[in-house]
This record gives structure tokens, C-alpha cells and sequence, in this order.
């Protein structure tokens, strides 16, 4: 078997994202101040972990970072003109926990549900790396039970594409990176983050396939999950 385990993606890998963000504009209403500075504060975190990544490279000492769900909320706080505590609190509620909700309802990709049960079934071990807490939408999705291991980017102390994630979950799994693949649904931050820990990876969707540009030695594209299927097993 050319893997020794299969990893994935949770957002928009195994299920469309327009089908989570249909049924969330009633709250995204009610708390847009909260999520846009939320959404800003992940991504001036993403600009500092790639800041972070270039002066290590360059052999330069970089300061420890502070908590990540501490700095998250400063962050968004700052924005909001209120207290970090308070800030840190509507995250959790509101945003990780409140969205968990809506994922009873969602309907996964096709064959996505054959396509573990076919790599369990073949003894390859499931794990799943998400930048959001994963377990309680995994459960609401009915495949919770298909994975040995999973994992919240957040909660290792950085978001994809950072390597540090991807580095600690060949570390749990116990396998070299070059023997993972990570099946994600983003270049910059799924396939970009496998490939800089030395894992393989894999874009699954149609749209996919039309982007020449993403050829790269270790990533591999596939139509759908039946495709990814037959790849891996044959």
C-alpha cells in the first residue's frame, strides 16, 4: 500500500462549505461585529506564524508565542474595543460551540462515507486535522467513530498552513510524514501546510482538477472521493 495513514481535513473537505454557510447567515447577521474581527484576528495570526517561519529560516531567534486562544482574542478584542475575557468567551460560545449545532443537518459529499470505510476496512489508520475543534461536528456528522485520531490546530498553537500541526500529528500517529497522506479541499492551507511537514497531499473537488498550476511534486488532485478511493487501495 503506497500509505501507511490517511489523514483529513474537516471544512469544506468532507462537506460542502456553502452548505454550512446557508444555514448560518440568520447568526452571521446577529454577530457579524464578532466574526469579522475574528476572521481578522486569524488572519493577522496567519501573517505572524509566516513571519515567525521566515526568521527561523534565517537562523534569527523568534520569541516564544503566547497562548493561542489568549493572543486570538486580544486580537479580536482590540477590534471590538472589549475586554479579552468577554471576547474569548463569545468565541467559544458562539463560534466554536454555536456552529457545532448547524452540522446535524448537513448532508457530506458524495461516497465520502464508503471512501473510510473503505480505508478502515483495508487497516489504514484515520485520522482527521482541523483549524476548528473538530469532535462535536464530527459526532453531529454521524463519522466520528471512522477516526483513531483527531486533532485541533488551535489547540497545538497554530493554524495551517504552519507545519507545526502537521508535524505533531505524524508525531501521534507515529509515522514518518512521507508515509501520510492529508486529503484537504485548500492549497494555502491543507496541501501548502502537509507538504512543509513533508507529508504527502491530496485537493479533492471538481474545480480542482481545471487549476494546472497545481501540480507539485506530493500533491495529487482527485475528482471525488470514489477517485481518491481507488487511488490509494489499488
Amino acid at each position: 500500500m503506497r500509505f501507511s495513514a490517511i489523514a483529513f481535513d474537516l471544512d469544506g473537505t468532507l462537506y460542502p462549505n456553502y452548505r454550512l454557510n446557508i444555514r448560518i447567515i440568520p447568526f452571521l447577521l446577529r454577530h457579524w461585529p464578532l466574526v469579522t474581527a475574528f476572521g481578522r484576528a486569524r488572519g493577522r495570526i496567519r501573517r505572524e506564524q509566516e513571519e515567525a517561519l521566515k526568521q527561523k529560516a534565517a537562523g534569527n531567534r523568534v520569541p516564544k508565542s503566547a497562548s493561542f486562544y489568549e493572543h486570538q482574542a486580544e486580537l479580536a478584542a482590540a477590534m471590538l474595543n472589549r475586554p479579552p475575557a468577554e471576547i474569548k468567551a463569545a468565541i467559544e460560545d458562539k463560534i466554536y460551540r454555536g456552529w457545532a449545532e448547524y452540522f446535524r443537518k448537513i448532508r457530506l459529499f458524495p461516497h465520502v462515507r464508503e471512501c473510510l470505510e473503505a480505508f478502515r476496512s483495508s487497516g489504514l489508520p484515520l485520522a482527521l486535522l482541523s483549524d476548528f475543534p473538530p469532535d462535536i461536528k464530527l459526532r453531529n456528522l454521524g463519522i466520528m467513530d471512522f477516526f483513531s485520531l483527531t486533532l485541533c490546530s488551535e489547540e497545538l498553537g497554530a493554524l495551517k498552513p504552519d507545519p507545526l500541526p502537521f508535524t505533531e500529528l505524524a508525531r501521534r500517529l507515529n509515522l514518518p510524514p512521507e508515509q501520510i497522506l492529508y486529503v484537504g479541499n485548500s492549497l494555502s492551507y491543507d496541501a501548502e501546510g502537509a507538504l512543509r511537514a513533508g507529508m504527502q497531499a491530496a485537493l479533492v473537488g471538481s474545480a480542482i482538477l481545471k487549476k494546472p498550476s497545481l501540480t507539485r511534486d506530493g500533491l495529487f488532485c482527485f475528482k471525488s472521493y470514489r477517485q481518491l478511493q481507488s487511488y490509494v487501495l489499488r
